[in-house]
């Protein structure tokens, strides 16, 4: 036996230096570095940044890397002239075959330097994370998809498909136009695409590291408010009478409070349950099968609620956030207002929505409307989970995470795949980014993302859209 491994380690050792002449191959990770780098670096918050520089400067690395003028639209929105976006195409080989685009948005939110720990404008690297405010949301994946297209034409590689970049500005609604849908209702033809990858999923990690799932966003919910408003005549506060704006106001806040909207399924929830159900094991887990099988079961409602986020999927949901009312402390209130902020499940309408509320409130008094065109909405069905679109996420997945499940989830929150699902794009969020259980502090202190994390995302988003690129219709 010693000989025999003594014989092994001689071997290896003959070996290591034949092995050694053969230089790892060049993926570019020093130049995506020095891309998310400048992207991250430069300021696009509404209060001093600016958009259309950020999309000039990776329209200029695009154009280093080979791109023609023609294939790069870098716009702006008239009067906007810091609201910016950038569009850039590689052309695919078959003119018949529809595009594949991608979608990131490059605005962030503020971020005041007296709160963080470091310079939230300058990228840190340190204990192997990635700090700076928009580290994470979203110049991560808009630094993945354009490092992608400039990997594809350094290659020399052309795919079947013309694959889209599209980088948007306004996505996190400090007060910028939002790009995505000035694109869709301006610009149409430009990103047009069989479908579009966005963010809005990622993988889970445990608390110790460990992947638990990896996520495919298909649908969200929408937003949107209504104003319950209760009024009087009032009069002299030293004249009280029963009927008081604030106290028919007050009863109709608890009325909203104590109803629940029925639980709803579509195909993303349904798929969400069934597979996270023998992840999370336990009651949780059995409650989750329980509301697959019967969503009117209550039982299984209630275990579920407990956990804000499998609560936020269940159905649409109506909160409170903001309340004013009187005019003065010595007057009987005329007038007394609460918002209610309403996540609305797919395909239901936010007039159905108020409908249900003025049911609920249940009082002549109290109205409840909207400072929206509440009749111009049109929200979409999540966008089909098809195994054309699915099987190459699970593919990739599968290779790079042996094991880790691939779960649809429906977004409670919002990103701009709304826009362009309004017009026809259907529209899926998927990253291979892996997060810790704080989400990357997305829109807190110290935003991170980890090093690793991010480099696999990049493999990850690279092997996928390749995959895409050659898909038959």
């Amino acid at each position: 036996m010693f000989r025999f491994v003594s014989a092994l380690t001689a071997l290896s050792l003959v070996a290591t230096p034949v092995l050694a002449q053969k230089a790892p191959k060049d993926t570019g990770e020093a130049q995506f570095r020095a891309l998310y780098k400048e992207l991250v670096e430069t300021n696009t918050t509404f209060s001093a940044g600016d958009c259309t520089l950020a999309a000039q400067r990776m329209a200029d690395r695009l154009k280093a890397a080979g791109f023609a003028d023609s294939q790069l639209t870098v716009f702006a929105p008239d009067g906007r002239p810091k609201d910016g976006g950038l569009v850039a195409v590689l052309p695919g080989k078959d003119p018949k075959a529809k595009a594949i685009l991608l979608l990131a948005h490059i605005d962030v939110v503020e971020a005041k330097r007296e709160d963080w720990e470091r310079d939230p404008f300058k990228l840190v690297e340190e204990n192997g994370y990635f700090y700076a405010r928009g580290a994470s949301d979203d110049k991560a994946q808009a630094s993945i998809w354009t490092d992608l297209i400039i990997r594809f034409k350094r290659e020399g590689y052309t795919p079947r498909r013309t694959v889209k970049v599209a980088l948007t500005c306004g996505e996190e609604g400090g007060g910028h136009v939002n790009g995505a849908r000035w694109l869709a209702q301006n610009k149409r033809d430009l990103i047009d695409a069989a479908f579009a990858l966005n963010e809005g999923a990622g993988g889970n990690l445990d608390d110790k590291g460990n992947r638990i799932a990896h996520t495919i966003q298909a649908g969200e919910k929408s937003s949107f408010s209504f104003k319950i408003e209760a009024t009087n005549p009032g009069g002299h506060s030293s004249r009280p009478v029963p009927d008081n704006a604030i106290y028919e106001l007050a009863k109709a806040i608890g009325r909203v409070q104590a109803y629940e909207f029925p639980v709803q399924m579509n195909d993303t929830t349904r798929a969400f349950f069934t597979r996270m159900a023998p992840i999370v094991g336990g009651e949780q887990g059995a409650a989750m099968t329980a509301i697959v099988a019967n969503p009117n079961d209550k039982a299984a409602r209630a275990v579920l609620s407990r956990d804000a986020n499998n609560n936020a999927i269940l159905g649409t949901t109506c909160i409170p956030t903001m309340i004013q009312g009187g005019h003065a402390q010595n007057a009987l209130p005329q007038r007394a207002t609460v918002t209610v902020n309403c996540r609305i499940f797919p395909g239901e309408t936010p007039a159905q929505v108020r409908d249900t509320l003025a049911k609920v409130v249940g009082d002549a008094k109290v109205t409840v409307g909207s400072n929206v065109a509440i009749d111009r909405v049109d929200p979409k069905a999540a966008p089909p989970l098809t195994p054309a679109v699915v099987g190459p996420i699970e593919k990739v997945s599968q290779a790079m995470w042996p094991g880790v499940p691939v779960v649809p989830v429906l977004q409670a929150g919002g990103t701009d795949a709304p826009a362009l699902i309004a017009v026809g794009i259907p529209t899926y969020g998927v990253s291979g980014l892996f997060y810790d259980p704080d989400l990357g502090r997305l829109h807190g202190l110290n935003e991170r993302i980890g090093v690793s994390s991010l480099m696999e995302a990049r493999e990850f988003s690279y092997r996928l859209v390749k995959i895409y690129a050659e898909q038959k219709d």
